[in-house]
Protein backbone atom coordinates (compact mmCIF):
# COMPACT_ATOMS: atom_id res chain seq x y z
CA UNK A 1 0.00 0.00 0.00
CA UNK A 2 3.14 2.01 -0.58
CA UNK A 3 5.28 4.52 1.85
CA UNK A 4 7.75 1.84 1.70
CA UNK A 5 10.59 0.83 3.85
CA UNK A 6 13.04 -1.80 4.29
CA UNK A 7 10.69 -4.56 4.35
CA UNK A 8 8.94 -3.90 0.62
CA UNK A 9 12.11 -3.22 -0.66
CA UNK A 10 13.02 -6.40 0.60
CA UNK A 11 10.51 -8.53 -1.62
CA UNK A 12 12.18 -6.22 -4.63
CA UNK A 13 15.83 -7.81 -4.33
CA UNK A 14 13.89 -10.82 -3.79
CA UNK A 15 12.19 -10.67 -6.82
CA UNK A 16 15.06 -9.49 -9.04
CA UNK A 17 17.13 -12.32 -7.85
CA UNK A 18 14.45 -14.68 -9.33
CA UNK A 19 12.77 -13.22 -11.79
CA UNK A 20 13.35 -11.22 -15.40
CA UNK A 21 11.18 -8.55 -14.86
CA UNK A 22 10.06 -6.98 -11.24
CA UNK A 23 6.56 -4.96 -11.18
CA UNK A 24 5.80 -3.36 -7.96
CA UNK A 25 2.19 -2.45 -6.98
CA UNK A 26 0.88 0.49 -5.00
CA UNK A 27 -2.62 0.76 -4.04
CA UNK A 28 -3.97 1.72 -0.77
CA UNK A 29 -7.09 -0.20 -0.59
CA UNK A 30 -10.03 0.95 0.84
CA UNK A 31 -11.68 -2.14 0.64
CA UNK A 32 -9.90 -3.66 3.31
CA UNK A 33 -10.29 -0.68 5.77
CA UNK A 34 -13.06 -0.44 8.14
CA UNK A 35 -15.21 2.52 8.92
CA UNK A 36 -13.24 3.57 12.01
CA UNK A 37 -9.93 3.12 10.68
CA UNK A 38 -6.80 4.66 9.10
CA UNK A 39 -8.20 5.34 5.52
CA UNK A 40 -7.91 8.77 5.09
CA UNK A 41 -4.61 9.21 7.11
CA UNK A 42 -2.60 6.38 6.00
CA UNK A 43 0.82 7.32 5.09
CA UNK A 44 1.78 8.31 1.41
CA UNK A 45 4.15 9.52 -1.07
CA UNK A 46 3.99 8.02 -4.49
CA UNK A 47 6.79 10.15 -5.53
CA UNK A 48 9.23 9.24 -3.12
CA UNK A 49 8.17 5.74 -3.43
CA UNK A 50 8.91 5.94 -6.89
CA UNK A 51 12.25 6.82 -6.40
CA UNK A 52 12.95 3.87 -3.55
CA UNK A 53 11.88 1.61 -6.42
CA UNK A 54 13.95 3.09 -9.69
CA UNK A 55 16.67 2.61 -7.43
CA UNK A 56 16.29 -0.81 -6.33
CA UNK A 57 15.49 -1.71 -10.22
CA UNK A 58 11.83 -2.05 -10.09
CA UNK A 59 10.99 -2.60 -14.12
CA UNK A 60 7.61 -1.43 -13.86
CA UNK A 61 5.21 0.36 -10.78
CA UNK A 62 1.05 0.03 -10.91
CA UNK A 63 -0.49 2.34 -9.27
CA UNK A 64 -3.95 2.77 -10.38
CA UNK A 65 -6.94 4.77 -8.64
CA UNK A 66 -9.48 3.50 -6.99
CA UNK A 67 -11.90 4.30 -9.66
CA UNK A 68 -10.16 1.91 -11.74
CA UNK A 69 -9.88 -0.70 -9.25
CA UNK A 70 -13.49 -0.30 -7.76
CA UNK A 71 -15.61 0.91 -10.74
CA UNK A 72 -19.10 2.19 -10.21
CA UNK A 73 -21.73 -0.62 -9.82
CA UNK A 74 -18.71 -3.12 -8.81
CA UNK A 75 -20.31 -6.03 -7.15
CA UNK A 76 -17.91 -9.07 -6.72
CA UNK A 77 -15.55 -10.50 -3.62
CA UNK A 78 -13.61 -12.92 -3.14
CA UNK A 79 -13.17 -14.18 0.52
CA UNK A 80 -11.51 -16.97 1.92
CA UNK A 81 -13.75 -18.60 4.75
CA UNK A 82 -12.55 -19.49 8.29
CA UNK A 83 -8.95 -18.56 7.77
CA UNK A 84 -10.34 -14.55 7.07
CA UNK A 85 -12.61 -14.89 10.14
CA UNK A 86 -10.01 -15.39 12.84
CA UNK A 87 -7.18 -13.39 14.44
CA UNK A 88 -7.31 -9.99 12.74
CA UNK A 89 -10.27 -11.20 10.50
CA UNK A 90 -11.93 -11.66 14.52
CA UNK A 91 -11.60 -7.34 14.97
CA UNK A 92 -11.35 -6.04 11.52
CA UNK A 93 -14.81 -8.11 9.85
CA UNK A 94 -14.64 -7.42 5.90
CA UNK A 95 -10.52 -7.20 5.95
CA UNK A 96 -9.65 -9.98 4.43
CA UNK A 97 -12.09 -9.78 2.06
CA UNK A 98 -11.02 -6.67 0.88
CA UNK A 99 -7.70 -8.11 0.57
CA UNK A 100 -8.37 -10.96 -0.85
CA UNK A 101 -10.73 -9.43 -4.03
CA UNK A 102 -7.77 -6.38 -4.60
CA UNK A 103 -5.18 -9.12 -4.79
CA UNK A 104 -7.29 -11.46 -7.01
CA UNK A 105 -7.48 -8.22 -9.40
CA UNK A 106 -4.46 -7.58 -9.27
CA UNK A 107 -2.90 -11.06 -10.06
CA UNK A 108 -5.16 -10.71 -12.87
CA UNK A 109 -3.96 -7.54 -14.24
CA UNK A 110 -0.26 -8.09 -13.92
CA UNK A 111 -0.27 -12.09 -14.35
CA UNK A 112 2.56 -12.55 -12.65
CA UNK A 113 4.54 -15.90 -12.32
CA UNK A 114 5.74 -15.42 -8.63
CA UNK A 115 4.43 -13.05 -5.88
CA UNK A 116 6.90 -12.31 -3.30
CA UNK A 117 5.02 -11.87 0.52
CA UNK A 118 6.44 -10.57 3.63
CA UNK A 119 5.86 -13.14 6.96
CA UNK A 120 4.92 -9.75 8.78
CA UNK A 121 1.11 -10.05 8.31
CA UNK A 122 1.19 -13.94 8.33
CA UNK A 123 -2.25 -14.43 8.29
CA UNK A 124 -2.47 -11.92 5.19
CA UNK A 125 -0.06 -14.84 3.43
CA UNK A 126 -1.50 -18.11 4.67
CA UNK A 127 -5.10 -16.98 3.85
CA UNK A 128 -3.61 -15.51 -0.07
CA UNK A 129 -1.72 -19.02 -0.88
CA UNK A 130 -5.31 -21.06 -0.02
CA UNK A 131 -6.76 -18.32 -2.41
CA UNK A 132 -4.33 -19.05 -5.09
CA UNK A 133 -4.61 -22.76 -4.50
CA UNK A 134 -8.39 -23.10 -4.06
CA UNK A 135 -8.80 -20.80 -7.36
CA UNK A 136 -6.28 -22.96 -9.36
CA UNK A 137 -4.00 -19.53 -9.76
CA UNK A 138 -0.97 -20.26 -11.73
CA UNK A 139 1.35 -18.04 -9.51
CA UNK A 140 3.59 -18.88 -6.64
CA UNK A 141 3.61 -16.80 -4.00
CA UNK A 142 7.13 -16.39 -1.87
CA UNK A 143 7.30 -15.14 1.44
CA UNK A 144 10.14 -13.82 3.11
CA UNK A 145 11.53 -12.98 6.42
CA UNK A 146 10.50 -10.19 8.06
CA UNK A 147 13.00 -7.01 8.36
CA UNK A 148 13.43 -5.30 11.85
CA UNK A 149 14.55 -2.74 13.45
CA UNK A 150 18.07 -2.66 15.75
CA UNK A 151 15.65 -3.61 18.69
CA UNK A 152 13.66 -6.06 16.72
CA UNK A 153 10.34 -4.12 15.96
CA UNK A 154 9.36 -5.08 12.58
CA UNK A 155 9.04 -2.42 9.85
CA UNK A 156 5.62 -1.27 8.67
CA UNK A 157 4.54 1.57 6.88
CA UNK A 158 2.17 2.34 10.72
CA UNK A 159 5.37 2.80 13.04
CA UNK A 160 5.30 6.45 12.03
CA UNK A 161 2.23 7.23 14.12
CA UNK A 162 4.09 6.31 17.21
CA UNK A 163 5.78 8.67 19.53
CA UNK A 164 9.31 7.94 20.98
CA UNK A 165 7.27 6.74 24.15
CA UNK A 166 5.17 4.42 22.34
CA UNK A 167 8.16 3.65 19.82
CA UNK A 168 9.86 2.06 22.81
CA UNK A 169 6.95 0.03 24.15
CA UNK A 170 6.07 -1.25 20.52
CA UNK A 171 9.79 -3.03 20.96
CA UNK A 172 8.24 -5.02 23.39
CA UNK A 173 6.21 -7.08 21.39
CA UNK A 174 9.16 -8.29 19.73
CA UNK A 175 10.69 -9.15 23.18
CA UNK A 176 7.44 -11.26 23.76
CA UNK A 177 8.01 -12.83 20.75
CA UNK A 178 10.84 -13.89 21.95
CA UNK A 179 10.10 -14.80 25.26
CA UNK A 180 7.46 -17.63 23.65
CA UNK A 181 10.36 -19.13 21.61
CA UNK A 182 12.42 -19.28 24.64
CA UNK A 183 9.72 -21.25 26.77
CA UNK A 184 9.10 -23.69 23.92
CA UNK A 185 12.98 -24.38 23.40
CA UNK A 186 12.78 -25.07 27.07
CA UNK A 187 10.25 -27.63 27.21
CA UNK A 188 7.03 -25.82 27.66
CA UNK A 189 4.30 -27.45 25.52
CA UNK A 190 0.88 -26.00 26.75
CA UNK A 191 -0.04 -23.10 24.82
CA UNK A 192 -2.32 -21.67 27.09
CA UNK A 193 0.81 -21.65 29.31
CA UNK A 194 2.91 -19.86 27.01
CA UNK A 195 -0.10 -17.48 25.89
CA UNK A 196 -0.36 -16.45 29.62
CA UNK A 197 2.61 -15.66 30.03
CA UNK A 198 3.77 -13.97 26.74
CA UNK A 199 -0.40 -11.67 27.76
CA UNK A 200 1.43 -10.83 31.32
CA UNK A 201 4.74 -9.48 29.60
CA UNK A 202 2.89 -7.03 27.10
CA UNK A 203 -0.05 -5.87 29.76
CA UNK A 204 3.28 -5.16 32.16
CA UNK A 205 4.33 -3.08 29.05
CA UNK A 206 1.57 -1.31 29.01
CA UNK A 207 0.35 -2.54 25.72
CA UNK A 208 -3.31 -3.46 25.08
CA UNK A 209 -3.91 -6.90 23.27
CA UNK A 210 -5.99 -7.90 20.27
CA UNK A 211 -4.99 -11.26 20.73
CA UNK A 212 -2.01 -13.53 21.69
CA UNK A 213 -2.37 -17.10 19.82
CA UNK A 214 -0.49 -19.80 18.50
CA UNK A 215 -1.43 -21.47 15.71
CA UNK A 216 -0.44 -23.87 13.23
CA UNK A 217 1.94 -22.74 10.63
CA UNK A 218 0.68 -24.92 7.99
CA UNK A 219 -3.96 -23.89 8.29
CA UNK A 220 -3.76 -21.69 11.07
CA UNK A 221 -5.67 -23.73 13.63
CA UNK A 222 -5.59 -22.98 17.01
CA UNK A 223 -3.31 -25.12 18.79
CA UNK A 224 -3.13 -26.53 22.40
CA UNK A 225 0.12 -28.72 22.36
CA UNK A 226 3.50 -26.93 20.79
CA UNK A 227 5.24 -28.65 18.04
CA UNK A 228 7.47 -27.61 15.20
CA UNK A 229 4.95 -26.10 13.12
CA UNK A 230 3.96 -23.89 16.36
CA UNK A 231 3.91 -19.98 15.46
CA UNK A 232 3.20 -17.17 17.87
CA UNK A 233 1.02 -14.00 16.29
CA UNK A 234 0.24 -11.16 18.62
CA UNK A 235 -1.73 -8.02 17.69
CA UNK A 236 -1.56 -5.01 20.22
CA UNK A 237 -2.50 -1.33 20.15
CA UNK A 238 0.23 1.31 21.51
CA UNK A 239 -1.99 4.30 22.13
CA UNK A 240 -3.72 5.02 19.11
CA UNK A 241 -1.56 2.58 16.59
CA UNK A 242 -2.56 -1.40 16.04
CA UNK A 243 0.52 -3.44 15.21
CA UNK A 244 1.26 -7.12 13.96
CA UNK A 245 3.70 -9.74 14.60
CA UNK A 246 4.74 -13.15 14.62
CA UNK A 247 7.49 -15.74 15.14
CA UNK A 248 7.65 -19.39 14.76
CA UNK A 249 8.65 -21.26 17.56
CA UNK A 250 10.78 -24.00 16.95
Amino acid sequence: MGYLHEGHLSLVTASKANCDITVASIFVNPAQFGPNEDLASYPRDLDRDLDLLEAEGVDYVFFPTTEMMYPEGYLTWVEVQRMGDILCGASRPGHFRGVCTVVLKLINIVRPHFMFMGEKDFQQLSILRKMVLDLNLELEIVGCPIIREADGLAKSSRNVYLDPEQRKQAAKIHKALELAQSMFRDGVTRADAVILEVARHLEAEGLRIDYVSIVDTEDLQMQTELNSRSRMLIAVHVGKTRLIDNMLLV
